[in-house]
């Protein structure tokens, strides 16, 4: 086999990822779908949204609807004040999103071949929006799925 097939196929099986916790679990999102991470600031409530939408903001001249991954999963909401709110920023149906986590991390490569299937008995909200959970040394991390995540609030929006 050739070194350009060889390297085509290893780049092919190594998926990365963006990771980024809430309420201390950790998620990954795969890297290509992540646009950037920024700091939230003045994000306009929209009245009569679903709990999932925090609200609109304007970054850099594009209007991007927040949505709250806490409420999204089940977490309780954050009760601490003055800690600073990141996003991650990924498009769905040509709507830029962001996506309001706790805290970012790092991006991993890893092994396509390792990520296992949702198991059964996790909680409905994560299954219907994660893509699959790969087991690192200490944890478990969670694949977002964003089609998935997003396709149930959008639904519930009406796009």
């Amino acid at each position: 086999m050739s070194a350009l097939a060889v390297a085509a196929r290893e780049s092919a099986a190594a998926a990365q990822f963006v990771t980024f916790r809430i309420g201390g679990q950790l998620f990954g999102l795969p890297i290509l779908g992540v646009h950037e991470v920024f700091e939230l600031e003045r994000v306009a409530r929209v009245p009569l949204s679903p709990p999932e939408i925090d609200g609109v903001l304007n970054l850099r001249g594009r209007i991007v609807t927040t949505i709250g991954m806490r409420s999204l999963l089940g977490f309780p909401a954050r009760t601490a004040t003055g800690e600073r709110s990141l996003a991650i920023g990924v498009e769905f149906k040509g709507e830029f999103y962001g996506l309001v986590i706790d805290e970012v991390g790092e991006v991993m490569a890893l092994d396509g071949a390792r990520c296992e299937p949702v198991p059964s008995n996790l909680d409905r909200r994560w299954a219907e929006a994660v893509a699959g959970v790969y087991r690192l040394d200490e944890e478990l991390m969670l694949i977002i799925d964003i089609e998935r995540a997003l396709g149930r609030v959008s639904a519930q929006i009406g796009r």
